[in-house]
């Protein structure tokens, strides 16, 4: 068995403009975004071990949170899609990622609906 290190950032709250809907296309929706990617990982992780054998955490909030300006996905399968790829374009060690969306607009007790795509380095 190998070893894999998943670095995680959980329920980000992000205004994507998203939707089929009329109702849905003219202003930014609240989702709420939360990202796995694995990494191959060394042997050992020693005390003084350098940020470069891992990945900084914050680029996961970053591929969630800045999204391209202007840019309007029709599907929240896209926007995972494109934080799958900004992932994988920034890393060659990202193995596999997973982005799971919810769409809170939608949501009228409290449930969570919405998404969840994993993608795996081709």
């Amino acid at each position: 068995m190998t070893d894999s290190l998943t670095l995680e950032v959980h329920d980000l709250e992000v205004p994507v403009l998203t939707g089929i809907y009329s109702e849905e296309t003219h202003l930014p929706q609240p989702l709420r975004i939360s990202i796995s990617a694995e990494l191959d990982c060394p042997v050992r992780f020693a005390p003084d071990t350098p940020l470069s054998s891992s990945k900084n955490y914050l680029d996961l909030k970053r591929a969630a949170t800045e999204l391209p300006a202007g840019v309007h996905f029709t599907l929240i399968e896209g926007v995972a899609d494109h934080i799958c790829g900004r992932l994988f374009d920034a890393d060659p060690r990202v193995a596999r990622v997973t982005v799971r969306i919810v769409k809170l607009a939608i949501a009228e007790h409290g449930e969570s609906i919405g998404i969840t795509l994993v993608r795996a380095r081709s």
